[in-house]
C-alpha cells in the first residue's frame, strides 16, 4: 500500500534548462558546447560539478553563486521552470488522499523559491542543505523516512536518476518511480538496472495517480 509520494526536484519537478543555460553564459561558453560537455560527464557517470572544471579548472561553485547574485543574475526557480504536468499531478495525488513531499539535493537559494512555489501543495520540503546530507548517501533517505508518517515500504520516491534517486531509495526500502526526462534519465533509461529496479517507469508524472491506485488495489 502506497500512502506517501516524495519527489526529487531537478528534472523531475523543475526543468533546469534555463539554469544550465545561465551557467554557460556566465562561463562565457556557447550553450551547445556546455551541453555537449555536460552530456559527456553524465554518460561516463561523473558528477555534474566536473562540467565546470572542464572549462575553468579549480572552479569554486559557491563563490560563483555569490558572484552571480551580486551581479543580479541569481539562481532562481519560477513557475515557468516547472514541467507542465507538475501542478495537475500534485493536485490529483492530493485529491487521492496521498501524503506528498519534496526531498532533493538543493541549496538554500533554491530552497527559498521551492517553498514559495510548493508550500501549499506538499507536506514536506526537505533539502540537502538543511539536512546536512545529500543523495545518494543513505543518511539522506534515513532522514527522509524519519519525517514521513508512513513506513518506508508505503513510500514512493520519484526521480530522474538511477544513481542518485532510484538505487539509494530502493536500498532504503522505498518504492521508486523513474521519470524519463532530463539528461540523466535519457542516458540511463535503457540500463538494465533502470529497467528492473523502479516500481514504475514514467513518461509523465500524470501517470502516477492511476499506477498508484492500481498498485494499492492489488495490495488489498
Amino acid at each position: 500500500m502506497m500512502r506517501a509520494v516524495i519527489f526529487d526536484v531537478g528534472e523531475c519537478l523543475v526543468d533546469e534548462t534555463a539554469e544550465w543555460g545561465a551557467w554557460a553564459d556566465w562561463l562565457g561558453v556557447p550553450r551547445h558546447t556546455f551541453s555537449a560537455v555536460f552530456g559527456t560527464v553524465v554518460a561516463r557517470g561523473g558528477d555534474w560539478r566536473e562540467v565546470f572544471e572542464e572549462f575553468r579548472p579549480g572552479f569554486d561553485l559557491g563563490a560563483a553563486w555569490e558572484e552571480r547574485e551580486a551581479a543580479g543574475l541569481p539562481q532562481t526557480v519560477t513557475e515557468e521552470d516547472l514541467y507542465p504536468d507538475v501542478r495537475d499531478t500534485l493536485a490529483t495525488l492530493r485529491a487521492d488522499g496521498l501524503w506528498l513531499g519534496i526531498a532533493a539535493n538543493q541549496n538554500a537559494r533554491a530552497g527559498r523559491y521551492l517553498r514559495e512555489l510548493f508550500a501549499s501543495d506538499v507536506d514536506l520540503i526537505g533539502l540537502s542543505d538543511d539536512w546536512g546530507t545529500a543523495k545518494p548517501d543513505p543518511a539522506f533517505f534515513a532522514r527522509l523516512t524519519s519525517l514521513v508518517p508512513a513506513e518506508p515500504h508505503e513510500m514512493l520516491y520519484v526521480g530522474d536518476r538511477l544513481d542518485n534517486d532510484i538505487r539509494p531509495a530502493a536500498a532504503a526500502g522505498l518504492h521508486t518511480a523513474l521519470v524519463r526526462r532530463g539528461p540523466w534519465a535519457t542516458v540511463q533509461w535503457r540500463d538494465k538496472e533502470a529497467e528492473k529496479t523502479p516500481t514504475f517507469r514514467l513518461e509523465s508524472l500524470l501517470e502516477l495517480s492511476g499506477l498508484i491506485r492500481h498498485f494499492n488495489e492489488r495490495a488489498h
